[in-house]
């Protein structure tokens, strides 16, 4: 993974949509997506295996385009292609989930268990992901960052929220204009 961070605490699916920074790709390489994999582990059923092939990762990275042009057209208040939603549904068939019985001893426990390889695992939760924001209404107060160099998305929790992150891209903007107003005096 390139030396910036992934932003992430966002949904799901807008953190896989936020690995596409204004300059390069957070997910490159099958090694930038196990690192990926690992830092979202908490959020992810499966843990990163050992090994990341590039299929996983071209799963990954389509299910991410997909994702990312239909929230571009639902956010413009645009119809989403219907490409790109067949896209996703066929990427969260090729993993398909069960909710798997078993008894533990003193009851019926049911697990969320998907089937496939790790990396269709991987993206048909990420699609599934992708499914939930889409058809939440939250999904019309989905912003981009304000920066002048960034293209994050972000959820606001506070209406008032304009950056990314305030940690990352607000504190730049607040220095910029601080610089600016000391360098004309």
């Amino acid at each position: 993974m390139s030396d910036l961070v992934p932003l992430t605490g966002e949904p799901l699916a807008l953190d896989l949509v936020n690995t596409r920074p204004s300059v390069g790709d957070l997910l490159a390489t099958p090694d930038d997506l196990r690192a990926w994999w690992t830092l979202e582990a908490d959020r992810l059923p499966d843990e990163a295996p050992r090994e990341v092939t590039a299929a996983d990762l071209a799963a990954v990275r389509a299910v991410r385009e997909r994702t990312a042009r239909a929230l571009d057209r639902i956010r413009r208040g645009d119809e989403p292609s219907a490409a790109d939603l067949e896209a996703l549904n066929q990427a969260q068939r090729a993993a398909p989930a069960i909710n798997e019985l078993a008894w533990n001893g003193s009851a019926v426990v049911a697990t969320r268990r998907r089937d496939g390889s790790p990396g269709l695992r991987l993206a048909a939760g990420l699609a599934e992901a992708a499914a939930e924001l889409l058809a939440d209404p939250a999904v019309a107060r989905i912003r981009e960052c304000e920066a002048d160099d960034c293209v994050m998305l972000f959820l606001p929790a506070h209406p008032r929220r304009r950056w990314c992150s305030a940690a990352r891209c607000g504190n730049r903007v607040r220095v910029a204009r601080h610089y600016q107003r000391h360098k004309a005096g």
